[in-house]
C-alpha cells in the first residue's frame, strides 16, 4: 500500500492527471503538435541510451546472456498472443498497440520493484536494467508488424505481401531506429559516453518526462470519450469492462509465464522478482511515444489508459507482492 500511495504522488502520474482534468474542466491547454512530437524523440533516445549504458557496465556470463535472451524472447512472444485476444474486439491498429504495450515494460514500476527489494533485504543484479531496455524495441517492432501485416490485409489494397519490405520498413521506422541506435551509441561509448550528456539524459528527463505525459493525458482524455457503450453493448471505441479486464489479466498470465522462465533460469529471489515485473508491466513512455510517431491510428484512450490508468496501479498494490509470494512459493 506504501508504494502505491507513494507512486499516486509521483510528479509524472499527477501530470497525466493533470491533462486528463484539462480536458474535463474544458480548458484550452494543449501541447503543441511539434513540441510532443519533440518529447517523444527525447526519451526513445534517453532511454535507449540509458539501456546501452547499463549493458556495457554488465559482466555477461551464461547466466545473464540467458536471461537477457529469455527477456527479448518473451518481448516478441507476448505481443503476438496478446494480438490476436485483443484482435476480436478491437480494431487492427488497436489491438497491435496494445500488443507492443503489454509485450514491452514500466520503467517506473521496475524501479518500485528495486525499492521494494532494497526495503526487503533482498539483493539483485544491475544487469536487470539492461534487460529492461532490451525488452523495448522488440515489442514495438513485432507491433508494427502485426499492423502492417494484418492491417493491409483487412484493407482492400492489393498486391503481393512482401515480408523483406515489411521486415525493413518497421526496423528503419522512426521510432525503432532512434531507441536502437540510441542503445547501441551507448553500449559503445559505455560511462564515459554517459558523463558528457548526463545532464540532458539524465538532468531534464524527469521533467520533460512530466510535459510528455501531461501530453498523453490530454490526448488520451479527449479520445476516453470512446469507451462509452453503445445500445449493443460494443463502444464506439472499447468496452470500459474489456479494457479493465485485458488490463489486469494480461499481467497475472504474463507473470505466470515469467515464473516459469524464472524457475528455468536459476534465477535468485530478488532476480526472479524484477524478471517478473519486466513481464507483467506495459510500457505507458517509450511505447506511448513510438506509436504516437508510427501508429497514429491507434487510439491512446484505450492503450495508454490501459497501461496507465489500470496495470500501473494494480502493479504497485497487488502485482508486486502477489508476485514476491509467488516467487517465494516456488524458488
Amino acid at each position: 500500500m506504501s508504494a502505491f500511495l507513494s507512486n499516486l504522488g509521483s510528479p509524472p502520474l499527477l501530470f497525466f492527471f493533470l491533462g486528463v482534468m484539462a480536458v474535463v474542466v474544458r480548458s484550452d491547454l494543449e501541447i503543441p503538435a511539434q513540441v510532443a512530437k519533440a518529447l517523444s524523440l527525447y526519451l526513445l533516445f534517453a532511454i535507449g541510451f540509458k539501456g546501452g549504458v547499463a549493458l556495457a557496465e554488465s559482466s555477461i556470463d551464461t547466466g545473464v546472456l540467458l536471461t537477457l535472451i529469455a527477456a527479448i524472447g518473451l518481448s516478441a512472444l507476448i505481443p503476438v498472443y496478446t494480438y490476436f485476444l485483443m484482435r476480436r474486439r478491437m480494431s487492427t491498429a488497436d489491438a497491435a498497440a496494445i500488443a507492443a504495450t503489454y509485450g514491452s515494460v514500466s520503467a517506473v514500476t521496475f524501479v518500485t520493484a528495486a525499492g521494494y527489494l532494497d526495503i526487503q533485504g533482498v539483493s539483485w543484479n544491475g544487469y536487470l536494467v539492461a534487460a529492461m531496455a532490451l525488452m523495448e524495441s522488440p515489442a514495438i517492432i513485432v507491433g508494427i508488424l502485426l499492423y502492417n501485416h494484418f492491417g493491409k490485409r483487412d484493407s482492400a489494397s492489393t498486391g503481393l505481401f512482401s515480408w523483406k519490405q515489411l521486415l525493413n520498413e518497421s526496423l528503419f521506422n522512426a521510432s525503432v531506429f532512434l531507441i536502437l541506435g540510441s542503445m547501441l551509441i551507448g553500449w559503445i561509448t559505455g560511462p564515459a559516453g554517459m558523463s558528457q550528456v548526463e545532464p540532458l539524459v539524465k538532468g531534464l528527463f524527469l521533467g520533460l518526462l512530466c510535459l510528455f505525459l501531461l501530453d498523453m493525458g490530454i490526448v488520451a482524455a479527449r479520445r476516453f470519450r470512446s469507451t462509452r457503450q453503445s445500445a449493443d453493448g460494443m463502444a464506439t471505441g472499447q468496452p470500459l469492462r474489456l479494457m479493465v479486464l485485458a488490463a489486469v489479466g494480461m499481467p497475472l498470465v504474463n507473470a505466470m509465464i515469467g515464473l516459469g522462465v524464472a524457475w528455468l533460469l536459476g534465477l535468485g529471489e530478488g532476480d526472479a522478482l524484477l524478471f517478473l515485473v519486466l513481464v507483467a508491466s506495459g510500457s505507458y513512455i517509450a511505447v506511448p511515444a513510438a506509436m504516437r510517431l508510427a501508429l497514429p491510428e491507434a487510439n491512446p484512450g484505450t492503450y495508454l489508459t490501459m497501461s496507465l490508468a489500470i496495470t500501473f496501479p494494480f502493479n504497485l498494490l497487488i502485482g508486486i507482492p502477489t508476485y514476491h509470494a509467488m516467487i517465494r512459493w516456488l524458488l
